[in-house]
């Protein structure tokens, strides 16, 4: 477990629901809110190279320069979600 979502890399610290949600209610300490709920992915049938796009062009609409968002995004294939499956 890390300090950062294993399926997108935000910092867990930023998300304002303070993580994602188990089945059972609990927060995750994996996973953010933006990318599980309820105990389950929030994109379940995305591919990787999907859902970093997704992730990409969700950073550049809240105002982050695309090469920055670039760079954020081009070390998820090393985080559980991806690296595991």
């Amino acid at each position: 477990m890390g300090s950062k979502c294993q399926s997108c890399g935000m910092p867990l610290s930023k998300d304002t629901e303070g993580g994602g949600s188990e089945a059972d209610g609990t927060r995750s300490t994996r996973y953010c809110s933006l990318c599980y709920a309820d105990g389950a992915f929030r994109h379940p049938d995305a591919s990787f190279e999907e859902f970093q796009s997704h992730c990409l062009d969700a950073l550049v609409n809240k105002g982050m320069p695309r090469i920055l968002a670039w760079a954020f995004t081009r070390g998820m294939g090393r985080l559980d979600r991806w690296s595991e499956g």
